[in-house]
């Protein structure tokens, strides 16, 4: 069977494709239909791992939980994880590749060609329709010859095109104008109907816009997608992040400030946090806008030699230094993990020049980089106190994550580990991970992502935070579910659009 296909394409970046596509995902589930997201190449920090062991990105992972489906890897053939020096890491299929710049991975096109073509093939065959999601815009004239994400897709699909314009930073109507005119006229022609997205405000007063481009183009508009307030649905695009800066703690809020590094990855680990009502959770760039929250995290890092060097210079290094040694509580995951260490080694060259650069010297551990990245789901339970668990890792239960990072932690001999890690995969082991910096538990890191997901865990370590100032334990409990965070996504999108123009366009008529 060869999947029905629809494509959703930008005017630029972040005017919220990714989202677009969980909405029609979501509609299309909620139909009956058996649906499934498809990326071709995805660049972003934020990524996740499949049952089996494999790397995409994160949107994809979000994308398919609101198709109602596992992710795999067809979704996200291409992943490219930006480094330092103009360089990306390249994810093929699941696994790293090399790092390396534009010209060289633009070299590698035809091979990346029939790896995108064999994806999309067997997802389609797999599944009644696929949703496709562009990246950036389809009118870069400077790209158009190496496009592998965007028309090219779209022309291999058959697909056609939801063209999303962002009224939310002004200009919509010259973003379609715009993209249009530059497109080539075969690939004009894909272009089935505009949709406004984020949008404040009474839709009609867009009359006049709309009808200039229905009648200049020929293009009707399927929608106006109003702006959705506290969507708790995770955010691939790093833009996010800086609407989450200059947050203050109300009076009696728990204060969470989170580093927000130049290369910081997977900061999608903070929305449960973020989501905890009488909790807020701040990102910071300064040593002086660190303040005194209750609880300081080092998030991960896709280039953790330059991002601690980063910290050195800003001054947030010795901010950090100078609270964990007063034993306020401080956390580090991944990459965080890492650099609270005594030192981090790349023998390789994996990450940086340098073969080996000291780290904070607050957890007993040491960094190795390896060749091979650990990717892989995992199960585990905690078994040593520390801030994670509230002092009290007993009754927690089993919690879950994710791993994806290329080193490996040494601890000391007379170290304790945070936790222990029972399953990788689906496969058992018995892999101790992290570590606490002493008994009193107030520093800590852990390898694995995604920790903050696991209710029991969380709720103990915030109602810790709170006893620790002199307040009465509250019971954190969050009042949300992502899957109805999809249904209520996929319920605005839809009153909001042209239903029958919608199927006729999707072949769903």
């Amino acid at each position: 069977m060869n999947a029905r296909t629809l494509m959703v394409q930008g005017t630029a970046s972040s005017v919220g494709k990714s989202l677009i596509v969980a909405a029609f995902c979501r509609i299309l589930r909620n139909c009956g239909v058996s649906v499934a997201p498809f990326k071709a190449q995805n660049m972003a920090l934020n990524s996740f791992v499949t049952p089996d062991g494999f790397e995409i990105g994160r949107a994809q992972a979000v994308q398919a939980e609101a198709a109602g489906i596992p992710p795999a890897v067809e979704m996200n053939p291409i992943l490219l994880k930006p480094e330092p020096g103009m360089r990306s890491q390249v994810v093929v299929m699941g696994r790293p590749v090399a790092s390396m710049s534009f010209r060289d991975y633009h070299a590698m096109r035809p091979e990346l060609v029939r790896v995108i073509h064999d994806a999309l093939a067997r997802l389609r065959a797999a599944h009644d329709f696929v949703v496709i999601e562009g990246a950036g815009s389809p009118a870069e004239i400077n790209l158009r010859s190496q496009d592998l994400v965007n028309m090219h897709v779209a022309r291999v699909a058959d697909a056609p095109v939801v063209l999303v314009g962002d009224i939310d930073r002004g200009g919509v109507f010259a973003q379609f104008v715009g993209t249009l005119d530059l497109l080539e006229p075969p690939d004009r022609g894909r272009v089935a109907a505009f949709l406004i997205n984020k949008f404040r405000g009474d839709a009609t007063l867009l009359g006049p816009g709309i009808e200039y481009l229905e009648e200049r183009f020929g293009t009707p508009m399927l929608g106006v997608a109003p702006f959705i307030a506290d969507l708790k649905i995770a955010d691939e695009d790093s833009v996010a992040l800086e609407n989450r800066r200059g947050r203050r703690a109300a009076n009696g809020d728990l204060d969470i400030a989170v580093i927000q590094l130049p290369h910081i990855s997977n900061y999608d680990d903070f929305l449960p946090l973020e989501h905890e009502r009488g909790v807020c959770v701040r990102f910071v760039r300064r040593g002086d806008e660190i303040g005194a929250p209750d609880l300081l995290i080092i998030p991960g890092t896709k280039s953790t030699v330059a991002d601690l060097a980063w910290m050195r210079a800003s001054g947030l290094a010795d901010a950090v230094v100078a609270r964990a040694r007063r034993r306020e509580p401080v956390i580090g995951i991944c990459g965080g993990c890492q650099m609270l260490g005594r030192r981090i080694e790349d023998p390789y060259g994996v990450e940086a020049a340098v073969e080996s650069a000291p780290a904070l010297g607050l957890l007993p551990i040491a960094t190795r980089f390896a060749r091979e990245k650990r990717t892989a789901q995992v199960r585990a339970r905690a078994i040593a106190p520390s801030v994670f668990t509230g002092m009290s890792p007993e009754d927690i239960g089993e919690i879950s994550g994710y791993e994806i990072h290329m080193g490996g932690i040494e601890r000391d001999a007379d170290a304790a580990p945070c936790f222990e890690i029972l399953r990788r995969n689906s496969v058992a082991v018995n892999a101790a991970d992290g570590a606490v910096a002493d008994r009193a538990g107030a520093v800590a890191g852990t390898m694995i992502h995604g920790i903050f997901d696991n209710d029991r865990l969380r709720a103990r370590m915030l109602a810790w935070l709170g006893s620790r100032r002199g307040d009465a334990a509250p019971a954190f409990k969050s009042s949300f579910s992502r899957d109805a965070e999809y249904d209520r996504l996929a319920s605005v999108v839809r009153e909001n659009i042209n239903w029958p123009l919608f199927e006729r366009i999707a072949g769903l008529a």
